[in-house]
């Protein structure tokens, strides 16, 4: 999760802040650069609304919150739901492989054992 609140962080950085020495991030995948460099500021604001979101749940994870765990399966459960539009696309190579990783991270997230660990936050006070 915090790796995925960086790169998407990158990403609506240099989507929003145009022309700046981040832009050379943007030869590892220039592919995707085409595709969303003309949607430009908006799609960069979603962008970082999906690195706080990311970040948010990468603390929640570490400090095992509930909340946070729902949170990391809602995000992967969405990563599922988008590999396998890409597969069904015809992007058979990303779409498989993400399918794959995806489905193995949501499959950990949900065994009991991983899910026990998360406790739901305490709201009580003493006194």
């Amino acid at each position: 999760m915090f790796f995925g609140a960086c790169m998407s962080g990158l990403a609506g950085t240099t989507l929003v802040w145009q022309g700046t020495t981040l832009d050379k991030v943007w030869h590892l995948n220039p592919t995707a650069y085409r595709k969303l460099v003309p949607l430009g500021r908006n799609v960069g604001a979603l962008f970082l609304l999906l690195s706080a979101t990311m970040f948010v749940a990468s603390v929640a994870w570490f400090k095992r919150r509930l909340w946070g765990w729902g949170l990391a399966v809602g995000i992967i459960s969405t990563q599922i739901a988008a590999d396998a539009v890409s597969l069904a696309r015809g992007d058979y190579l990303r779409g498989g492989t993400g399918l794959t990783i995806a489905s193995a991270l949501l499959y950990y997230l949900l065994r009991p054992r991983v899910r026990n660990t998360f406790q739901p936050v305490n709201r009580s006070r003493e006194g």
